[in-house]
């Protein structure tokens, strides 16, 4: 497992073992002084004699290309600040799915939606979830209801009491 750190971290601390190494330090007194495990500096020693100093640079650090460039990001943000109507739309609410779409559309590139949020972390933006309503929906009545009704129908905690102070149970007691 690759440990933690910057790729430049992980160069100098190679670096402070091998100077170690030179100083004739034991393998384990070197890992402890470091915080690795003997075995690592071991594998560096042997880099350093078959690679040279070269070995121990940091490398890049695995993982899969971006599926967009810089500028396509750019692009896409120059895009979604035209708005979701702009797109062809009913409404300026940018949805996960409906960014996949624009992508797609005029990027050339699929994206799966639930996969759009983290593209959007990256450029400094969120998607926005839309409100699930019915479009009947009056807050006027809704208002005018919790006003007159509620309070005659809702529980109060005087409206409750119990029946006895006593357990259900008196054999409990």
């Amino acid at each position: 497992m690759r440990p933690h750190g910057s790729p430049q971290s992980l160069e100098e601390r190679r670096k402070r073992g091998i100077t170690f190494l030179k100083q004739k330090l034991s393998l384990h007194e070197i890992a402890r002084r470091i915080g690795c495990n003997a075995s690592s500096v071991l594998r560096w020693r042997d880099a350093l004699k078959k690679g040279g100093k070269d070995a121990l640079k940091a490398k890049p650090v695995p993982g899969r290309p971006p599926k967009l460039t810089s500028k396509q990001k750019q692009h896409l943000v120059r895009l979604l600040t035209k708005g979701a109507m702009a797109h062809g739309y009913r409404t300026e609410l940018w949805t996960t799915k409906r960014i996949s779409e624009v992508i797609e559309r005029q990027l050339g590139v699929t994206y799966h939606y639930n996969h759009v949020g983290k593209l959007l972390h990256q450029i400094g933006w969120s998607y926005q979830k839309p409100k699930r309503r019915a479009i009947e929906r009056d807050e006027e009545e809704i208002a005018k209801w919790k006003r007159s009704v509620l309070p005659r129908v809702k529980k109060t905690p005087q409206g409750w009491r119990p029946t006895s102070s006593l357990s259900t149970n008196r054999a409990s007691s």
